[in-house]
């Protein structure tokens, strides 16, 4: 694992700006890397494309992940510079139907690191498990070679209220599988779907190294905006170290 990224998820700071898996719009992949160099993020994560890693490289020198759910995608994008990759960002896929047991996901950890014996491994743990079989899992993805685990449930949320509130709603299924897993494993857990500056400081509260935001950056068409958004979630992040740091 790159130093840089190491003393980020050990400080519980990192911040992982998802471009999206699907999103292979050379342009706006650009906008989103050039986003989260410009306001602060440790990295970047976008589809498994060797193009795009190439682009992306052109604009940043933090690192990049790539993420898929066939091993073989991973091959070309880390021939590119891929710094590490991710199964995973299922949360694409859920719409369509598709769905994502634990067994697949045990399998695709496998096959990918067959493949790929060195390279950095993060793995989504599916949110459509219960919560003690997301432990379960994630504690055998880690045996399987896994170097981080990511959580979701941003898309199985239903907030009822707006505001900050509304925030907290959305953030808490994610929120307690990182709580849960972190408790289990002994390796940096990431905090993804559904997040924002004001439910960062939670997710580090519950354990988590650090999170993943997507689609409140990537979803912006304003590059100012995407910055903006960038920025608030560093100095949440931040500021949640600080006073962690302060008790």
């Amino acid at each position: 694992m790159r130093s840089d990224l190491q003393q980020a998820f050990a400080n519980r700071t990192a911040l992982k700006i998802i471009s999206g898996l699907t999103n292979f719009d050379p342009a706006h992949v650009v906008a989103v890397v050039k986003a989260a160099d410009q306001g602060g993020a440790t990295l970047v994560d976008m589809a498994a494309d060797a193009d795009l890693v190439r682009l992306a490289k052109a604009e940043t020198n933090r690192p990049i992940c790539v993420s898929a759910v066939e091993p073989e995608a991973f091959l070309a994008p880390v021939a590119a510079g891929a710094d590490l990759i991710e199964i995973g960002n299922f949360d694409a896929f859920y719409a369509q139907g598709r769905r994502f047991e634990g067994p697949e996901v045990l399998d695709l950890t496998l096959r990918t690191r067959a493949l790929l014996p060195h390279i950095t491994l993060s793995v989504t743990v599916p949110h459509i498990l219960a919560l003690d079989e997301q432990v379960t899992l994630a504690e055998a993805l880690v045996a399987a070679g896994a170097n981080i685990i990511q959580t979701e449930g941003g898309t199985a949320s239903q907030p009822t209220h707006a505001g900050t509130l509304g925030l907290i709603e959305k953030a808490a299924p994610t929120l307690a599988a990182a709580y849960e897993i972190a408790k289990a494993v002994n390796v940096p857990v990431l905090c993804a779907s559904g997040l924002s500056d004001v439910t960062a400081p939670l997710a580090l509260a519950a354990g988590a190294s650090g999170i993943g935001v997507g689609s409140a950056v990537n979803k912006l068409d304003n590059p100012v905006a995407m910055v903006a958004v960038v920025r608030k979630l560093v100095e949440s992040l931040q500021t949640a170290h600080h006073a962690n740091r302060m008790r």
